[in-house]
């Protein structure tokens, strides 16, 4: 008989050691192949103006310099809004409308998912079939909405829409359909749990990658949102459209520009990379069940 390969005490799939290693290579050359963009934005972000406009355009950068950033730097500190307040008001916007699309998706997806209630399936399918229009579709709708309650010009109208976001509530539910049992709901409940406690203290932690999924999409739209036809005033509006405002002067700041690209790069990527590990096991089990 062929005997099992381990690998730290563990039963391995039953390759050959040359198997490993062209996919191991495979692999890597796929993740460089991805990184490729990455490092385009970043050597450019180090390039001096005159090998940003040379023809053709070389992928390396010859004389690497941190002017970009000096640049950068100089323009926000000429801003007649404190640059601080741009930060703030992108900082602010991620985080509260992250967590609240984090909090009510899920809420909703445990609804969807664990309560019984007359019209369920076809809410869902209703939920469903919002995923098909895009975020532009729908603003003039948002915008008459948004300006009867009061909120146009504040920082509610772009926390609350985050907060109905479908996607992520489509994710906690397919997810919760598949990971998280009755069985284990309803001993909660024999043991006195009240609702709220069984879907807080028992379903969220069986739920921790596809919760941790839904905050890598929330924060990165968030973060990367620039001008909003909600945001008039100059105080409310976001790092990304204060950014793109400075680097707007053409040629001469170009530099300023592809540094400014690495900055609103980094913030989503960090993100990512803590959470990665959650992504593929998410969206595996997102489709198991309807």
């Amino acid at each position: 008989m062929a005997r099992l390969r381990t690998r730290k005490h563990k039963v391995v799939l039953n390759r050959s050691v040359g198997g490993d290693a062209g996919i191991t290579f495979l692999l890597v050359l796929l993740g460089a192949f991805m990184f490729l963009p990455m490092l385009y934005v970043i050597m450019q972000s180090l390039k001096p103006l005159d090998e940003l406009w040379m023809f053709p355009p070389r992928f390396y950068v010859v004389n690497p310099t941190f002017r970009n950033f000096k640049d950068l730097f100089v323009l926000m500190n000429t801003s007649w809004v404190p640059f601080s307040r741009y930060i703030f008001n992108t900082v602010f916007i991620t985080v509260l409308g992250t967590v609240g699309n984090l909090f009510f998706g899920s809420l909703a997806a445990y609804a969807f998912s664990k309560v019984m209630f007359p019209g369920r399936k076809w809410m869902f399918k209703v939920v469903r079939s919002s995923l098909m229009f895009h975020k532009t579709v729908t603003a003039v709708t948002n915008f008459i909405i948004m300006s009867a309650l009061h909120m146009v010009d504040t920082y509610w109208a772009l926390i609350i829409p985050a907060w109905g976001h479908t996607l992520g509530l489509y994710l906690m539910k397919q997810f919760m359909e598949s990971n998280v049992t009755d069985a284990v709901l309803e001993s909660a409940r024999l043991d006195g749990a009240s609702e709220f406690k069984t879907f807080w203290v028992i379903a969220m932690p069986m739920v921790k990658p596809a919760w941790l999924t839904l905050i890598i999409y929330s924060f990165q739209d968030l973060w990367n949102a620039g001008s909003s036809i909600y945001i008039h005033s100059e105080q409310l509006k976001s790092f990304n459209y204060a950014i793109g405002q400075i680097t707007a002067g053409g040629i001469k700041r170009a530099g300023a520009s592809a540094a400014s690209q690495v900055i609103m790069m980094a913030v989503p990527i960090l993100v990512f990379v803590i959470t990665q590990s959650n992504i593929i096991e998410t969206m595996g089990s997102s489709g198991m069940k309807d």
